[in-house]
């Protein structure tokens, strides 16, 4: 019998339960969320001589978690509305409730008795067949399984989302020993599918896999960090976006989860390893015990390695920690020669092997630090994971890592990293040496667009599984690759589709990448079906090369910055208007002139986590790339089934002028960004390219014929454009904005009127365009414009000026 998910019931609605049940609420499952009765009444209840018997009191403990965790940044939901998904009780009144649900999942407090208690109750009105599972991050299965029906414990498992639950990928699966196949497989392929997840295997061991690797990893530096005399700058300068880790990377990292916390999940490490080779390393070190006594935790405490401080006039100062005097200091900038050398090198993936051969106290940190840290996973195998690639998986799921440890082992070699790994006393593990011996050279390799891993068993190479659903363009860049150039690059995808991939810095949108697009466009013409426009980078495009609009407008090279912006809405009109269908797939910052690229679209393929906008006003400009003319078309396409013409039209306005972006996909369809009935979003950005594929077929297949151009845009003219400049009078009166604000305001409001045409009037795209490139054009000649952009490539921030 086919198994679906149309209701859950989440029980515990703390921080991460509440999270959970957004998550479930974001793809449109029914929720229950319960947690217990609150045990006396609060003041507010006191003065409205409410009682304990009153319902509003006795589901007061889930109502204000769930509250606070819709009102919490960033949000866990994806639009408000789905709160509605969600329905809140308590587990005396309601724990009957879970008779109708289809999955039942505990995310109580962290204590055995009272998580053996809550599977009781569970037991006592769970349908036989619902699956039951725990988000523990450590508690052994065979402990909370203790005492139940043979039924229980063959449809239980630890489910461990990682925190936030919307944003983190990591889903581990950690089966019972009872737990039937067809529900590990089941629940697998859901948190994929369904949950947009980073599915990983995990059995039932201390902190699972994620966990338990990221943990060694911290506890390790945190003994290195005063051998090595580096500071808490120099060691996150090290371990951030240079290796491909985030930004908060090793100690701004452990300030946003809590010391305590760490020290909490290193202790279990400790208590519950005997055997780990490298259990001392679990051990806290005196300077982190003295931090734990001073209560310095970190964010939730208001210092932790880090402090901020701020003085009477409002200066803010950043502090960081001494490790050797524990007193605070101000912060200092770090810098290494190791890294000026990677300042080139735009993967890190590529940085590795210049990263362990520096001569300088780099140097030295990376290849201690690498080498303990390939001794530590190769000894893993097969005590947490069979195989190595759930490992990888993990730490980039579930810790941001670009790429993980195996990988990393990879890209340096696997006999370098056994000599870093002796130089430091530590030996291959037998099946790392029998790898090398069966001449395998490599954990991965790349065969027909698909990723093999190392076998340890077969001792070969073997297909990673789950793959299928996916299209992997890191894969098929060599052997399908049609065509490229310094910033872009076309890709075969079968089937008679074909993917065009943004490569420039920061996936900006210069002259490049506009000629890869028109290329794209003139094969699928000549040869193809279909064309889509996505690519794997951490965003989809910030938009269009502010360096070179700034470098132009300083020349005073108008003629020349006319024609570039021409090319750009030119191009954009061929995505509109070509004889092949378009689909676009937006992830991450989707800002500017991707958003504008993705208006154009014949169809969108959005990923839930998209954040998506016109921001030109940040930077003193009017969108120039066809979104103020595509915004001005949407809004008169409202016309005929809005009586309001200029409130249609001022919404869509103010969409630019207050350079509104979306916190997710779904939010776009607010600002008129993506349309309902045309657009669609997946939750997993995995199975992004290929759905995006499946839709360029199906529009292939149902007979797409190149659409005709618009010529019946109603614009108001004098009539909108009115309402507009007394708007801006207004705010600039009341000093809500600039002069220089009024302005942009003021160009903006030229264009989506249609002019000061006399009258209401039907217009061209064309028409709408030319408005919008000269308008454009003038704002470039404007100094505070010029200082705008200046600031922002300086500091990637907007200037209010």
């Amino acid at each position: 019998m086919k198994r679906r998910i149309n209701k859950v019931a989440v029980v515990g609605s703390g921080i991460m339960g509440s999270g959970i049940a957004c998550h479930f609420a974001n793809i449109g499952v029914e929720v229950l969320l319960l947690d217990i009765l609150p045990r006396e009444l609060n003041e507010k209840e006191k003065a409205k001589g409410l009682t304990l018997e009153d319902k509003i009191v006795r589901n007061r403990i889930v109502n204000e978690h769930l509250a606070n965790a819709l009102k919490s940044k960033p949000s866990p939901i994806y639009h408000q509305k789905f709160a509605s998904n969600i329905t809140t009780g308590n587990t005396t009144d309601d724990m009957y409730k879970i008779k109708d649900v289809d999955w039942v999942i505990e995310v109580v407090v962290e204590r055995l008795d009272i998580k053996q208690k809550v599977f009781e109750q569970i037991e006592q009105y769970r349908t036989p067949g619902t699956i039951v599972s725990s988000n523990t991050s450590g508690i052994p299965i065979r402990f909370m399984n203790e005492g139940r029906s043979d039924d229980f414990k063959k449809h239980f498992a630890v489910t461990h989302f990682f925190n936030p639950p919307r944003y983190l990928k990591l889903f581990e699966v950690v089966p019972g020993p009872d737990c039937k196949p067809e529900i590990t497989d089941f629940l697998m392929k859901y948190g994929e599918q369904f949950l947009g997840k980073t599915a990983v295997l995990a059995k039932d061991t201390p902190a699972f896999i994620g966990n338990r690797i990221g943990t060694f990893g911290i506890q390790s530096l945190f003994h290195q960090v005063k051998e090595l005399e580096l500071t808490v700058e120099e060691v996150d300068k090290l371990t951030g976006p240079v290796i491909g880790r985030p930004k908060s990377a090793t100690f701004r990292t452990v300030d946003v989860v809590g010391l305590d916390t760490l020290a909490h999940v290193a202790d279990g490490i400790y208590e519950n390893c005997p055997d780990d080779e490298s259990r001392e390393l679990f051990k806290l070190p005196d300077f982190i015990k003295q931090m734990l006594e001073n209560k310095w935790l970190g964010s939730k405490t208001g210092q932790g390695f880090y402090k901020k401080e701020v003085d009477k006039d409002g200066k803010k100062t950043f502090l960081s920690l001494d490790l050797n005097t524990l007193t605070y200091t101000p912060s200092k900038r770090a810098s290494f020669a190791t890294l000026e050398l990677t300042k080139t090198i735009d993967r890190p993936i590529d940085r590795f092997k210049i990263l362990v051969g520096g001569k300088d106290k780099a140097g030295a940190f990376y290849r201690k630090n690498f080498a303990s840290l390939f001794a530590y996973v190769q000894n893993r195998i097969p005590e947490i994971s069979d195989e190595l690639y759930r490992i990888d998986d993990a730490m980039k799921a579930g810790y941001g890592w670009e790429n993980g440890p195996f990988e990393i082992w990879d890209a340096i070699g696997v006999e370098k990293g056994i000599e870093l790994m002796k130089a430091e006393g530590y030996e291959p593990a037998p099946w790392v040496t029998e790898m090398l011996h069966a001449n395998n050279h490599s954990f991965y390799t790349i065969k027909d667009g698909a990723t093999f891993y190392y076998d340890i068993p077969s001792k070969a190479q073997a297909k990673k599984p789950g793959q299928d659903a996916f299209i992997i363009l890191n894969n098929i860049r060599e052997s399908k690759t049609i065509w490229k150039n310094s910033d872009s690059a076309i890709e075969d995808l079968g089937d008679g589709i074909i993917n065009f991939e943004i490569r420039s810095k920061m996936n900006t949108l210069g002259g490049g990448v506009l000629q890869g697009m028109n290329k794209a466009i003139d094969l699928a013409e000549k040869e193809y079906e279909g064309l889509v426009i996505g690519n794997q980078a951490a965003n989809f495009s910030v938009g269009a090369n502010l360096g070179m609009i700034f470098m132009m407008a300083v020349e005073q090279e108008y003629d020349e910055l006319n024609m570039a912006i021409k090319m750009f809405q030119d191009t954009m009109m061929r995505v509109r208007y070509s004889a092949i269908p378009v689909v676009v797939a937006p992830h991450g910052m989707t800002l500017g002139g991707g958003c504008e690229m993705t208006m154009h679209a014949d169809k969108v393929v959005a990923a839930a986590e998209t954040y998506i906008g016109l921001v030109e006003f940040g930077v003193g400009v009017i969108p120039g790339g066809g979104g103020s003319k595509e915004m001005a078309l949407r809004a008169a396409d409202l016309f005929r089934k809005n009586d309001v013409e200029l409130n249609t039209l001022q919404e869509y306005f103010l969409t630019i002028g207050m350079a509104k972006v979306s916190t997710s996909a779904h939010e776009a369809y607010d600002l008129g960004i993506l349309q309902h009935g045309k657009d669609i979003v997946v939750v997993n950005t995995d199975r992004q390219i290929a759905e995006a594929k499946k839709h360029a077929l199906l529009l292939a297949e149902a007979g797409y014929t190149k659409p005709v151009k618009r010529k019946d845009i109603k614009v108001l003219g004098k009539q909108a454009l009115g309402m507009f400049l007394v708007g801006t009078d207004a705010m600039m009166a009341g000093k809500y904005i600039s002069e220089h604000d009024k302005k942009i305001a003021n160009k903006l409001a030229y264009v989506m009127a249609g002019g000061d045409l006399s009258e209401p009037t039907n217009v061209t795209e064309q028409y709408l365009l030319d408005l919008e490139r000269e308008a454009f054009l003038s704002l470039c000649t404007e100094r505070k414009t010029l200082e705008r952009i200046q600031h922002m490539l300086k500091t990637g921030k907007p200037l209010r000026n």
